[in-house]
């Protein structure tokens, strides 16, 4: 009985509610029609990609565009993977098998390295790490030419190794795991210390299963660059079978862009769908690990 009265009486009547003020709603509906805005021109083009590839090849430029689908032509993704001229399924077993060894490669080299330069204290350690955050203002486009040289050098042209070694580590990922093991709490070190725990063990054992949020984030963006990656199979690759799938979908455009376009974009819709799939599964992830690591420490 004392609870529901308690209950009544926590219940303000009518007059003593507190009314929004008028500029707070229409602020907040600006922002929700702001947002929608900018949702519908980042979805535009993905859109108008699936409506072209399920559509007749003489339509795929028709003015004014469309933006949803008008026909259901699913013979183009069955001529983009039943192609003659491209081993639809080699090319993107090559891009996969790359993805995943750079990624599995960097989850590995990024958080020890990360783990070291935030815990470990060693001569040179700040030194070290601002030449690594330094290497991040180099354009990629500076070290292809040196990159070229020395794969050449070590006989790895026309080998996946030319793809994977380049991509076992990276700046951007030491830094951010780096960011992340610094703020995780140091009773946790010494408890571990304590209880006789080397370096290896803290960081194996203790310090590692708290890093998943930026270890998927990590993962997530290290596989993207590389599943995306067109600069390096075309320095480094020179077989056919070696090809990585965007290989495949430049190919498929044809000589002056000749090919069939509705084809082409089936082959790019091809090629995203596994991509926003794990964006999709993993996007709190993504976003977690961004807000941990990135104003900490």
């Amino acid at each position: 009985m004392a609870t529901t009265l308690q209950k009544s009486t926590s219940i303000k009547p009518p007059s003593q509610r507190t009314i929004r003020p008028f500029w707070v709603t229409v602020g907040e509906a600006i922002l929700w029609i702001l947002l929608i805005s900018i949702a519908l021109i980042e979805i535009a083009p993905i859109s108008w990609m699936l409506s072209t590839s399920l559509r007749d090849p003489k339509n795929s430029f028709d003015l004014p565009p469309d933006f949803l689908p008008t026909a259901l032509h699913w013979q183009n993704y069955a001529a983009v993977i039943n192609s003659p001229d491209i081993e639809f399924l080699r090319f993107f077993w090559n891009s996969l098998k790359i993805a995943l060894l750079v990624t599995g490669a960097q989850i590995i080299t990024c958080s020890m390295a990360g783990y070291a330069f935030g815990r470990l204290r060693f001569k040179g350690r700040d030194f070290l790490f601002g030449l690594f955050l330094a290497s991040l203002m180099v354009p990629g486009t500076v070290t292809l030419i040196p990159s070229f040289i020395l794969i050449r050098e070590l006989n790895l042209m026309d080998t996946h190794w030319a793809l994977i070694l380049p991509g076992i580590t990276s700046a951007f990922g030491v830094f951010l795991l780096r960011q992340h093991f610094k703020s995780l709490p140091q009773e946790l070190i010494d408890a571990a210390k304590i209880d006789g725990a080397g370096y290896f063990r803290i960081y194996w054992q203790i310090l590692l299963p708290l890093t998943g949020p930026a270890l998927s984030a990590l993962g997530i963006f290290t596989f993207l660059g590389a599943w995306n990656n067109f600069v390096g199979p075309l320095l480094f690759l020179r077989s056919w079978e070696n090809y990585t799938f965007p290989i495949a979908i430049a190919t498929l455009r044809g000589y002056m862009g000749s090919g069939n376009q509705s084809e082409v974009l089936a082959g790019i819709m091809i090629s995203i769908f596994p991509i926003l799939v794990v964006f999709l599964l993993a996007q709190r992830w993504i976003v977690e690990g961004a807000a941990i690591t990135g104003m900490k420490g």
